[in-house]
């Protein structure tokens, strides 16, 4: 099918269900007993273990948002890639909400049940329209497995969800803007290419537009990963890398760009017209030359400051082979000041995968994440701590550590959108090198953390407030 011609409406999700479960037995539209996080490896081994593997339930830095407070109901609505047990790597598109009111969360629903895929490339990503409608877009897999967009029967309510679309997209990052919707994805274009559309209703999308694909020569391949933020519902940047010839191991370079118009038009951090697609790789949109100096980049949150400029958290390494040979793993921030752009080191850890968010209120910044090697050293996550700067970035400071003498690392730390204590963060633990169970848990900046119910008996529950040890 053309990519300009959308799928059709799936109007009923009750009848969507049935005709699932009748031909296959999809657990779609229907309630779990508890939050079971996946596990995942990606059978790429080197001396220290895969290139990445542990607990991905929260998984890629691509999918965002993943978690939205909702102001009007005081709740945080969250997604995950979920399993059936203990015992499996089954994936479930999931979404849970967490009562501020009651201090309860809810049974998680299945949006999508993606039929015995056991890879969270495909989890879910999470926006809120202006009339509380809650919408889950579920990626996909270059071709191979397709992506969805479903929305939610009712305003602020997780009990069952319809389908909207069915199309080609991978690391899906919607955002609700003043002017409509912006959805920034990839797709697998013989190598992974960067692509938006838009929307006015979200039941009408523009076609899809390609955004970059930079080779370096003639012929030569390009690839791109990326991860955006939404400013005040005024424009939505996006940072990203780029893919020498297409190879993902030598993911290098930094570049931005914004867009006020839901992408009609793009311009770099001064201003300047950018017309997309981004083909060259000397352009005014690129922030570092980091392929000179020899560094992988590997992106992983971005916000704005109270000025509207953006500010970048990525990973900075030797190279993609996990152990000591890619050290040292230097999480960086990147940001704007109005003037130039400026690198700062906070802290570093072991692993390329490890993953956490950063938070920027006026001259007070912090970023969480594992930073602190886990039980299970040059695996993806650790034990989680909070660093801290109040001096324009100058400098960072640990302000507190958050887990100490775990059983799993813990990994993938993300931040909610409109974020309330005591929901301002979450993630999974899980082993990181062997397949084993996986919990998914939240916290807050005072160092509290909660364990989301691995089994439920009833619809509501109270999480259970950890010890610190």
């Amino acid at each position: 099918m053309a990519e300009n011609v959308k799928k059709l409406i799936v109007i009923t999700g009750i009848l969507l269900s049935s005709v699932f479960i009748a031909n296959s037995q999809s657990l779609n539209s229907t309630k779990f007993d508890g939050y079971r996080g996946i596990w995942f490896e990606l059978n790429q081994k080197y001396e220290y273990g895969d290139k990445y593997s542990g607990a991905l339930g929260t998984y890629t830095a691509k999918h965002v948002p993943l978690a939205v407070y909702a102001k009007e109901v005081d709740k945080t609505f969250f997604v995950y890639g979920g399993t059936t047990s203990e015992n499996e790597r089954y994936l479930l598109c999931m979404i849970g909400e967490f009562d501020h009111k009651t201090g309860k969360v809810s049974r998680p629903t299945v949006v999508y049940d993606k039929q015995g895929v056991n890879d969270p490339h495909d989890n879910p990503s999470l926006m809120i329209d202006d009339d509380g409608y809650i919408w889950v877009f579920i990626s996909g897999r270059n071709v191979r497995r397709m992506g969805y967009k479903f929305r939610s029967a009712e305003p602020f309510s997780i009990n069952r969800f319809e389908q909207v679309t069915e199309e080609e997209m991978t690391y899906p990052q919607p955002w609700n803007t003043r002017e409509g919707f912006l959805h920034l994805f990839t797709k697998y274009s013989g190598v992974r290419q960067l692509y938006f559309e838009s929307s006015t209703d979200g039941l009408t999308w523009t076609e899809d537009r390609l955004l970059a694909a930079i080779p370096v020569h003639e012929g030569e391949k390009s690839g791109h990963y990326q991860t955006s933020a939404c400013f005040n519902g005024e424009k939505v940047g996006t940072f990203f890398n780029r893919h020498p010839d297409g190879d993902v191991d030598k993911r290098t370079d930094i570049y931005y760009i914004e867009s006020s118009d839901l992408g009609q038009t793009w311009t770099n951090v001064q201003g300047e017209p950018m017309p997309v697609p981004l083909l060259q790789r000397d352009n005014p949109a690129r922030v570092i030359d980091y392929q000179s100096q020899g560094k992988n980049i590997y992106v992983k949150d971005m916000g704005f400051d109270q000025e509207g400029y953006p500010a970048f958290l990525y990973i900075r390494s030797n190279g993609h082979e996990p152990g000591p040979v890619s050290a040292p793993y230097e999480w960086c921030i990147t940001r704007w000041n109005g003037a130039k752009w400026l690198t700062t080191v906070v802290t570093e850890s072991d692993h390329n995968y490890d993953m956490g968010s950063l938070y920027i209120l006026e001259k007070d910044w912090k970023v969480v994440g594992p930073t602190q090697p886990g039980p299970q050293k040059w695996g993806v996550g650790g034990e989680l701590e909070v660093w801290r700067s109040t001096n324009e970035e100058k400098t960072w400071k640990r302000a507190k550590k958050l887990t100490r003498k775990s059983e799993f690392s813990h990994s993938y730390v993300r931040r909610p959108l409109d974020y309330k204590p005591p929901f301002c963060f979450f993630w999974a633990d899980g082993h990181s090198h062997e397949f084993s169970k996986s919990q998914l848990y939240f916290g807050d900046f005072n160092g509290d953390i909660w364990m989301l119910p691995y089994n439920m008996e009833e619809d509501f529950a109270k999480p259970v407030k950890m010890k610190a040890k």
